[in-house]
């Protein structure tokens, strides 16, 4: 029986010792818990952070885009009332004709689908010029000048018979793109104080 009550005893207190272990590994994995939910909230944190960060940047960015495009649009209008008043109210003769009527912001659009709008027109018995006005001045903007050929004749049939010029006039010119009028028969008007000079050496009728 005593060796039967040693064996108990040591079975116990190998059972006391293996509880105190677990108690210390509980211990530890709560403290592991406690760690990883802290971790969690400063992740939660630092998430909820960098998404107001990147709300307000896009609000930013929108801002910011609405502003340059009214700059632009501004700038653009700028340029094109300097260059219809300065042929409305100046000299009229240009490329061998003289002419009488300005019109600007004309929008025509047929049932052949062209739709098209033409910043600044001069008209007379024989000829119209179309003007597209920017206030800075790229090689793209070539294509969609000589785009208006095809549009005019389609919108305005009545002006059929009329021998037609193309001009691109802005506040500025890359060489390039000067060089892109010239092989392309476009006359380029420039501002010159508060007037306007016309380059229209290579200027073909279309």
């Amino acid at each position: 029986m005593e060796n039967s009550s040693h064996t108990f005893e040591s079975v116990w207190a190998t059972l006391d010792r293996v509880g105190e272990k677990l108690d210390r590994v509980g211990e530890k994995l709560d403290r592991v818990a406690e760690q990883q939910a802290e971790s969690d909230r400063i992740l939660t944190e630092k998430q909820a952070e960098v998404a107001r960060q990147l709300i307000e940047t896009d609000r930013l960015v929108k801002a910011n885009a609405v502003q340059i495009n009214g700059i632009s649009t501004n700038n653009g209008a700028a340029a094109e009332e300097f260059f219809y008043n300065a042929l409305q109210y100046g000299n009229k003769k240009m490329f061998g004709e003289s002419f009488d009527d300005v019109f600007r912001g004309e929008k025509r659009k047929t049932n052949k689908g062209y739709e098209d709008e033409y910043d600044i027109m001069l008209f007379n018995g024989r000829a119209v010029c179309i003007v597209e006005v920017k206030y800075k001045a790229d090689s793209s903007d070539v294509i969609q000048v000589l785009h208006k050929e095809r549009t005019f004749r389609a919108n305005f049939p009545e002006h059929r018979d009329k021998k037609l010029y193309l001009a691109l006039a802005s506040m500025s010119f890359h060489k390039l793109t000067e060089k892109a009028c010239k092989d392309n028969g476009i006359a380029i008007m420039k501002q010159a104080g508060d007037s306007v000079v016309i380059h229209d050496e290579n200027l073909k009728v279309f």
